[in-house]
């Protein structure tokens, strides 16, 4: 069995208008793995940025109904965790990136 690595869960930070707003308020919002749990979010994000999440939210986006030249397909299924953090703390990787 292989070891358990936390850019297995996190897949990558989202960064958009939305965002980059709530990130402002110590919010910030990633992509995860399809069966990561709020737990394995809060371990992976203290051990790669280190900082204190204090609550996550998890958002399952299904799949959307798209055409391309007459052929019918859904888009894939999302995951995302909205990671709320300590006061006071940040994580200047994602906000400075933009």
């Amino acid at each position: 069995m292989s070891e358990w690595h936390p850019t297995d869960v996190l897949i990558h930070p989202v960064v958009s208008e939305k965002s980059m707003d709530i990130a402002a308020q110590g919010r910030y919002v990633f992509v995860v793995s399809p069966n990561a749990t709020k737990a394995d979010v809060r371990r992976a994000v203290r051990e790669l940025y280190g900082v204190e999440v204090v609550k996550v939210n998890i958002i399952n986006l299904p799949g959307k109904p798209k055409m391309w030249r007459m052929h019918r397909f859904r888009t894939p299924r999302r995951r995302k965790a909205i990671v709320t953090l300590a006061a006071g703390q940040s994580i200047p990787e994602i906000t400075e990136a933009v």
